[in-house]
């Protein structure tokens, strides 16, 4: 579930602020009080994860010396600011300096809510776009991302860590909802260029002209052409195979005359490329042979054998404490129909269906199998998995169910032995086998 921002309130009368904190908080908002902006400061710093509401008029710092103190020192917070009817000017003042919004004396408290569940609304999405640009510069986060113990993943994992420490330029490929965007983002992270920028553009989102001007510039607007705004660190092109002849033989140029800036590299993505055919089928050779010096291939989900129940699993239960329900219990038929099927949007179909699952069983209907279904028929014809010995999938269920267990108990050994009635010499066998580490769930 979205966490619950906080809304700190700064006046120096007592009514007004607990009159204040008390509306706000019988509308569902956790609130703290303040008699003094310096009081506050103590307490707000960057990255706060809530809003600000401030009067104007206060003895020692005033309202609008707290505001700037407040941008100053992280211009994306929200501070609503409370001002008598003399003080407007000095409000709309505020405004031009980066308040979110004001309340002219008496105000309506409905008004005070509406402008408060707005003001949160905004400071959540600065918030988690933060959240997501440090993630997305943490090498060490984004390879956590790439779950999985398959040899797939393992290679893949490999393969990262060492491309992201080359200057080539990376070809990346694979079926579509296999993680490639995120493969570029962690091969940047974990090079050299990581404090320098990762710019990303898809192919296909453009006509061939405008998708010129963005790469190689001139652009309308004045902006750098992406060439020049990534220099020295990571260009990635989506959608390598919708680039035209004309555009691929410009690009091949830039690279082979040492028009790109020294030190940048170029990450292609290729996300669709027929069935049958391979990437020099679709790229000019001599592009393809410069791009795709390094190859990262991402797995298909079917090749992928236990981590689907991993994945499953892990999904489920990011659902269901969003949704503030339990995750559906996989039973041994509903494990071998994911393990056996086809995938054919592979961890992005998984993850939709996950959450179909949660929602199902906080309802009480329906069944993995049914939404499998339904996805197949709407999908129409996929490709198969291989079939694998009966131990395999033996295999695979027993270390599904310790794992989610070990969950549900947070790492209790006593309630798993006793859930699953195993004495603990084995489950500590089982657990050594399937690489299970208690400290993992605690």
């Amino acid at each position: 579930m979205a966490r619950a921002l906080k809304v700190a309130i700064v006046d120096d009368e007592a009514d007004m602020r607990q009159s204040i904190s008390q509306w706000l908080a019988l509308s569902g908002f956790d609130t703290e009080t303040y008699d003094s902006a310096d009081e506050a400061l103590k307490h707000i710093t960057a990255d706060y994860e809530g809003i600000v509401v401030s009067d104007i008029k206060m003895p020692g710092m005033d309202g609008m010396a707290f505001l700037k103190r407040l941008m100053t020192m992280d211009s994306g917070l929200p501070v609503i600011l409370i001002t008598g009817h003399g003080d407007v000017p000095m409000a709309v003042e505020a405004m031009r300096v980066g308040a979110f919004d004001f309340l002219e004396k008496p105000f309506n408290p409905d008004r005070m809510t509406e402008l408060a569940q707005r003001a949160t609304s905004a400071r959540r999405l600065t918030l988690d776009a933060r959240a997501l640009r440090r993630e997305l510069a943490d090498g060490s986060v984004l390879m956590k991302k790439l779950v999985g113990a398959s040899p797939a993943m393992e290679r893949l994992r490999e393969d990262i860590l060492d491309f992201g420490q080359a200057d080539s330029h990376v070809l990346i490929d694979g079926e579509t909802g296999t993680g490639k965007t995120l493969v570029a983002h962690a091969l940047h992270a974990v090079g050299p260029r990581a404090a320098r920028k990762f710019v990303t553009i898809s192919c296909a989102a453009y006509g061939e002209d405008q998708l010129a001007a963005r790469i190689f510039g001139p652009t309308e607007d004045c902006a750098l052409p992406l060439v020049e705004d990534a220099r020295g660190g990571t260009l990635c092109l989506e959608d390598i195979e919708e680039l035209s002849h004309a555009l691929q033989s410009r690009l091949l140029t830039l690279i082979n005359e040492q028009g790109l800036p020294p030190e940048t590299r170029i990450i292609a993505i290729c996300n669709e490329h027929g069935q049958g055919k391979k990437l020099d089928d679709i790229l000019r050779t001599d592009l393809f042979f410069r791009l795709g010096a390094m190859t990262i291939l991402c797995p298909p989900l079917r090749a992928r054998g236990e981590d689907i129940l991993t994945l499953f699993n892990s999904a489920a239960a990011d659902y269901a404490d969003e949704y503030g329900c339990d995750a559906p219990q996989v039973s041994a038929q509903e494990a071998a129909e994911l393990l056996q099927a086809p995938w054919p949007g592979n961890v992005r179909q998984l993850v939709n269906i996950a959450e179909r699952a949660v929602l199902q069983s906080r309802r009480g209907t329906g069944s993995i199998a049914s939404l499998l279904m339904a996805d197949n028929e709407a999908s129409g014809p996929a490709m198969t998995t291989e079939g694998k010995p009966l131990k395999d999938y033996v295999d695979d269920f027993e270390r599904m169910l310790i794992d989610s267990t070990m969950r549900r108990h947070k790492g209790s050994i006593a309630a798993v032995m006793d859930e699953l009635c195993l004495p603990r010499r084995t489950l500590n066998e089982k657990m050594a086998k399937y690489g299970l580490q208690r400290g993992d769930y605690v």
